[in-house]
Order: structure tokens, then sequence, then C-alpha cells
């Protein structure tokens, strides 16, 4: 992010820049198709091979087998209790299967996917010459400039998010209508790394807006969208976050970790809920991750992601247990401060066995 990071008001930490010094300004561009995000804390591996897609489908949660070139989905990998271990969005080009992934579990899920080719005529390798761009965009790529797009065997390599759609085979456990996803039409184009300092001079030319991680997630958290860096742990299952609507397909093939998902969508209901929960900002004050979430003295769950969002204020992801109230008057502990929180359903406390909720039209959120 060399070319990012020397930008003025530039704040690099981590894996990336977390903003260019005015996040609610980076968040409105964003949003509005203005801005480009570079977003460093993805990586970006590929599977090749003529075996591909179909040994893809038989490891993961998502049907892959079928997938056209250019078509965009996402997939996890469960343990044999259901648990989600990794999550990628996936795009095939026709000669290569390319997985988008949170940097922090890149490592682990390269070495899992190389331990399970047997013999398979399948690749997987880290591919270090490209870098992941995020931006909103209806159609095409938005303010990405189409020929700094990798298009190694003839597709674009541009991944459309499909959050909040329910992909074929897939199921919605939130009730609202219409989703606050569907404003956000994320889309993420993978480049050469090289190409990310072309970008860097069209913003400090005036030709482009930046925003950073910061504005990236704040979007992400008010359209209510899971994340394997913030939303799992070593309990998540896909029910809880509302992830069958578009990793999961609850009719293909045998895949490790189908039983516990079949269970629980049909007979049972998953353990916790996630939350978007509209923070008290008189402290100015964001919870971390895993901050406690109270009702009263007991502690019912823990936030997951926080942001400040440019139109909703301070919001949360937050798993808290099933069987929480939905009109539970929640805290969150921020350490030093105690912060007031008012719950909106995602993941309705009936999700599950009884997943067939109404849909019902969604209240505005905003004042």
């Amino acid at each position: 992010m060399s070319g990012f990071s020397s930008l003025p008001g530039a704040v690099t930490e981590g894996r990336g820049v977390q903003h260019f010094g005015s996040p609610i300004g980076e968040q409105r561009a964003l949003a509005s198709g203005r801005a480009v995000a570079p977003l460093g804390d993805r990586r970006v591996l590929a599977v090749s091979g003529p075996d591909r897609l179909t040994w893809l489908d038989s490891i993961t949660s998502q049907a892959t087998a079928a997938l056209a070139p250019g078509q965009s989905s996402e997939l996890l990998i469960l343990d044999p209790q259901g648990r989600v271990e990794h999550a990628a969005s996936v795009l095939d080009d026709g000669t290569t299967a390319w997985l988008i992934v949170d940097a922090g579990d890149a490592d682990a899920l390269l070495a899992w996917l190389l331990r399970m080719r047997f013999r398979l005529a399948v690749e997987p390798r880290d591919v270090a010459e490209y870098a992941v761009v995020g931006a909103a965009a209806a159609e095409g790529t938005g303010p990405i400039p189409v020929e700094l797009v990798a298009v190694p065997n003839g597709t674009p390599l541009v991944w459309r998010d499909p959050w909040p759609e329910v992909s074929p085979g897939g199921w919605a456990y939130a009730a609202a209508d219409p989703h606050p996803g569907a404003e956000r039409r994320w889309i993420e184009a993978i480049v050469p790394v090289e190409a990310l300092d072309a970008l860097a001079e069209q913003v400090a030319a005036g030709g482009l807006a930046a925003a950073g991680l910061v504005a990236a997630d704040a979007l992400r958290v008010a359209a209510w969208r899971p994340r394997w860096a913030a939303e799992v742990d070593e309990r998540t299952i896909p029910h809880e976050v509302d992830w069958l609507r578009t990793a999961v397909h609850l009719t293909k093939g045998c895949y490790r970790g189908q039983e516990t998902v079949a269970k629980v969508h049909n007979l049972g209901h998953p353990p916790r809920r996630l939350v978007l929960l509209h923070l008290d900002g008189s402290d100015s004050v964001l919870p971390a991750r895993g901050a406690p979430v109270l009702e009263g003295d007991a502690v019912v769950g823990a936030v997951t992601s926080a942001a400040l969002h440019h139109e909703e204020g301070p919001i949360a992801l937050a798993l808290v247990k099933r069987s929480t109230r939905a009109d539970a008057d929640l805290v969150v502990d921020a350490g030093e401060v105690r912060i007031a929180a008012a719950q909106e359903v995602i993941v309705p406390a009936d999700a599950g066995a009884t997943a067939s909720v109404p849909r019902l039209p969604r209240l505005s959120r905003r004042t």
C-alpha cells in the first residue's frame, strides 16, 4: 500500500491505510461510488487445475461445480461440528478459481487446501503479486479504472458481493424488507500490486477519491454483513450470523460440517444470534471487538464489530444468546465507560426449525 500510505492524511496501521484524515467523508464518497478503498487487510489465493471447481464443491459449504466464468460466490470451510474455520470470496475465470480472504486467515486456509489435494488435479497457491481494491458499483467496476483490473485469463477479476441476496440453495433468516445491505453494492477488484501506485497517483491528481479501511468497514457493519476477521470465533456456526444467505448451499452434496448445518436449520436453533446495536454516542467511545454485552448485570454476548456510520452514528454488530429478549435493555461494557445500546434484531430467536418468519417492512433507523 506504499502509494496510498504516502497520500496526505494517510494513517497506516496494521495491514493497511485506516483512513485519510476524514473517515466520515470517506464513507460518503465510498457509498456514493466516488471512492476506491485499498484493502490491505485482504489476501488473494488461487486454485488452478481442471478439478478445481468440483474439488471446492466437495470440501466447502458452497456449490461451485457449475460456477461460470466471472460469476461471484462465497464459501465457508467448516469443522466436523459445523463451526466456521475459514471463509473466502470466490471468482472463477474459466482457468483459475480466485479466492479473496481476510489476511489473518490466508496462511491457515492455504495450508488446509494443500493438505486436502490428495490425487486431484488442483494447485492452490498464494498470489503475492496481486492486491485487492474495494468500491461501491451498481454495475461494471465503478470508480476503479477498468484498465487496472487484472485479466490473467480473459475474464476481469471483479468479485461482486452477493450479499444480501439469497444465493441458490441458501436461506435468509433476517426478516427486514428491504434489507439494509441492498444499498451497499460492494465489489472487490483484484489488481496487480503495481496498479496501487497508479491508483494513488489518480487520487493525488484529483481524479479519484480514496477511502480507508475504517470507512469500508462502517458500510459493512451497517449492511449487517458478517466477516471472518470480525464475526467468527471458535464457536461460530453460519446460522448465527445469517451466513446461510450467501455462503451455504443447503441441498448440495456432502461436505464436512453439513450434518450440523442441516440439523440446526431443520430441527433446532442456533445458540447465538447476530444483532445490530445502536450505541449511545454521548461518550464518543466505540467498543472494541469482544467487549461484553450485558442485560442488567448478566453478560449475554459480545461485540464483534463497531463503527461510526456517516448516517446512523455509532453502531455495532454483536452476538448475543438466543434467549436474550428482543426488547431487552442492553449495555456494552467498553472498559472505562458503559454504553447504552438499542437492539435491532438481525437473526431472530426462532431461526432454524421455525425459520419461515414473515418478511416485515423494515422500519427506518434514521432520525
